[in-house]
């Protein structure tokens, strides 16, 4: 029976993620909260409370909870987007972004490795971002949001170097660009000029 465990699982496409599992039969679904009430939602999803990827602990918290399960597929949807410009950078969000997106991750990973969660066969999908990307960033788009493009590109390589680091022990590591999503992350940072037409409602 597949084990599949879903970081940041209470939100946007984390919990679209979850629904969609819990719905696959003969499948083991976990969901990770960084409160420490589980969501009152119906469904066979097992939650994981008290989650914070951008701190050194979750890989840990995580493991205790697992115990000897292994898991085939680890997604990790958590993210953090702290608006701020040239006139108005913001250095406790750039932080909380670097931890989210690049620092938390090698954590999680290596100590889910270690204790034997993540093994041979078991997959590592990590959610990052076209705005990583160098080469995309235009002078029409202009400057500003420094971290959260820089997070990226910083996730992009730390899941480079996983993946070589993994080789060996036979667990396949990718990070992935879903798209954009209206959520109310993007919502809330006035990204509405970067949305598609014909889409959805928040």
């Amino acid at each position: 029976m597949p084990v599949v465990v879903v970081i940041g699982a209470t939100r946007g496409l984390g919990q679209s993620l979850v629904k969609y599992y819990s719905k696959q039969p003969n499948t083991t679904i976990y969901g990770t909260s960084r409160h420490d009430k589980a969501p009152e939602e119906p469904g066979s999803t097992k939650w994981i409370t008290g989650v914070d990827v951008g701190t050194k602990s979750a890989g840990k918290v995580i493991a205790s909870a697992l115990g000897s399960t292994t898991i085939d597929t680890l997604l990790v949807s958590a993210g953090f987007f702290g608006k701020e410009s040239f006139d108005a950078p913001d250095w406790e969000a750039e932080e909380r972004m670097y931890r989210t997106s690049a620092i938390g991750p090698v954590f999680l990973v290596t100590a889910l490795v270690h204790s034997g969660n993540l093994a041979k066969g078991s997959k590592v999908v990590m959610v990052s971002s076209e705005s990583g990307s160098i080469t995309l960033r235009y002078g029409k788009d202009g400057g500003g949001d420094y971290a959260h493009h820089a997070s990226k590109a910083a996730l992009n390589m730390v899941m480079k170097l996983l993946s070589l680091d993994l080789l060996e022990k036979e667990i396949a590591v990718c990070s992935v660009h879903p798209g954009f999503m209206r959520t109310e992350m993007t919502k809330n940072v006035g990204f509405d000029k970067y949305w598609d037409s014909g889409g959805g409602e928040y």
